[in-house]
């Protein structure tokens, strides 16, 4: 099953700027191969279930063994059978009826 996730990885602990963690996590996500789009607070990531879950996972691992002693993360998935959308497809149409307007 594909899945579409927006992904928010905070570890705890390691003082105030995070974004060499961030990095590191978006690292990973590329060598995955799956589809991402980095933004503000998190990323977009699509793929097939188990390779973006086992994705997030491998995120968790590797920020630990940077030093991390906590990691908070929201996750919110959404899949659909109707046909298939890539993250590009989603941004695209929103932006569409943006410039209809």
């Amino acid at each position: 099953m594909r899945v579409m996730v927006d992904f928010q990885l905070v570890p705890l602990g390691v003082g105030v700027s995070v974004s060499k963690y961030v990095a590191e996590c978006e690292k990973i996500i590329q060598e995955a191969g799956l589809e991402r789009k980095l933004h503000a607070f998190g990323t977009n990531i699509s793929g097939e279930w188990d390779e973006v879950m086992a994705c997030v996972k491998k995120c968790h691992e590797h920020i630990h063994q940077m030093g991390a002693p906590r990691i908070t993360s929201a996750l919110k998935i959404g899949t659909r059978t109707d046909r298939s959308q890539s993250i590009k497809d989603k941004l695209n149409s929103v932006t569409s009826k943006l410039e209809e307007a």
